[in-house]
């Protein structure tokens, strides 16, 4: 750890030579996500969150590197959810512009790319640090951590509801399901609860009939869909509600849960938990929030892009965020500077507050951001922050168990890089 400080020290000191030097009038920054198909609303929400991320800087006349501006331009590619589409995607952005961040969900599109990124030593971000290892050097998670935060949601339910003894599970059996469902069980198990079912489906969905129904058998307090995409997620609540439950939802995400709360009323929708809010939310006026004004950010998203808000409308743009203060900071886009920027800016923020690198433990490297994080529950129609939760602090308790929890669904990230297999070769860069 030593050297590799004291190489980052020597990075933002300029003993490298920076790229300020000869740049073009502008930065690109890549957006490789899915905007469109069952994912889309993980994708296309955060790309908007960054044209006006976008606008904004711009407006502010730009990146400030050694006192000159430079505009920023994201380029976007639909890389829907193949492996061959993430491919081209990442050919096309990096072969016609000059990426100096690449933005992410992750998974299995990182995965089909992650060599060809790493070996250009292109600065990536990923929604998903299980893309995380030792081998991926230039890959960060500085906005989500997911599915490790999804323990604040079962600290805070199992805390406050005593009387929620028993919990069925389901998710789908990918990249994004499986170490959610590790996380969801580390964290039940910590609190006590039992799980009497769990239920596991394919990756592009099923029938919710065949999924919940073994779930509602058991008789259980609480269903929880682990990181269930959107559309099961609605899919599953209706059924619930079609065939008469009462107890505890819980969920990773409810994206558009106001449609929910208009076709299934108020009353099944109350204290329907998760862990992503609204930005008008009165809490975050309270938080010590590196977000940029996220009242603002809200009220435009909406006036811009009406019914679309989801999990990610934000967290694209508050990766930018981050990226942006490490950039005037090292006084260049240089990877290897920018990361060494993020990593040694003093204090240490993501969305939510003071936070700390962190991963070594659970993905081989410390290139994720954990702190605080939100739990959120549905009153009176509207999702409502009722605590943030720490993740460290969870994690300094149980994350033996976790550990324990992932290797057990083959998530740790030895068991991932043993599996992984080589995808098609590239073709050279152009230059």
């Amino acid at each position: 750890m030593e050297s590799s400080s004291f190489a980052h020290r020597l990075a933002i000191s300029g003993a490298l030579p920076r790229l300020s030097a000869g740049m073009t009038s502008h930065v690109d920054i890549g957006f490789l996500a899915p905007l469109s198909g069952q994912v889309e609303s993980w994708g296309l929400p955060g790309l908007h969150g960054c044209r006006i991320w976008e606008s904004w800087l711009n407006d502010a006349g730009g990146l400030l590197i050694e006192g000159r501006r430079y505009p920023v331009r994201v380029h976007a590619y639909d890389c829907g959810e193949t492996a061959d589409e993430a491919r081209k995607g990442v050919l096309e952005l990096t072969q016609q512009y000059d990426i100096k961040l690449m933005m992410m969900l992750g998974g299995e599109s990182h995965t089909a790319v992650a060599e060809y990124l790493n070996d250009r030593r292109i600065l990536t971000s990923t929604l998903l640090p299980t893309d995380l290892s030792p081998d991926q050097p230039y890959l960060i998670a500085p906005s989500e951590v997911h599915p490790v935060y999804v323990v604040t949601g079962v600290d805070w339910l199992t805390r406050t509801r005593p009387d929620l003894k028993t919990v069925a599970l389901c998710t789908q059996e990918d990249a994004m399901g499986l170490p959610s469902l590790a996380s969801y069980r580390a964290a039940f198990k910590a609190a006590g609860t039992r799980i009497v079912n769990e239920v596991r489906y394919s990756a592009e969905g099923g029938d919710p009939a065949a999924i919940v129904q073994p779930m509602l058998d058991q008789n259980p307090d609480i269903l929880c869909w682990c990181t269930s995409y959107t559309p099961m997620v609605h899919a599953m609540t209706e059924y619930a509600h079609a065939m008469g439950f009462t107890g505890q939802i819980l969920s990773c995400t409810f994206d558009h849960y106001h449609l929910m709360v208009e076709k299934l009323g108020q009353v099944f929708m109350e204290g329907v938990t998760f862990q992503f809010p609204d930005f008008d939310d009165p809490a975050l006026s309270e938080k010590a929030f590196f977000f940029n004004q996220p009242k603002a950010f809200y009220e435009e998203y909406n006036a811009m892009y009406p019914g679309s808000w989801t999990a990610v409308s934000w967290e694209y743009a508050a990766i930018l965020d981050i990226w942006h203060a490490a950039v005037e900071k090292a006084g260049t886009v240089r990877p290897i500077s920018v990361l060494a920027a993020m990593k040694q800016l003093g204090h240490v923020t993501h969305a939510f507050g003071d936070a700390e690198w962190w991963g070594a433990e659970l993905f081989g490297i410390d290139n994720a951001l954990i702190g605080d994080w939100p739990v959120v529950s549905i009153k009176d129609g509207k999702a409502r922050i009722v605590e943030f939760g720490s993740v460290p602090g969870w994690l300094r308790k149980y994350g033996e168990a976790l550990r324990t929890e992932m290797q057990d669904l083959g998530q740790m990230w030895q068991q991932r890089l043993t599996r992984s297999v080589r995808g098609p070769e590239f073709g050279a860069r152009s230059v």
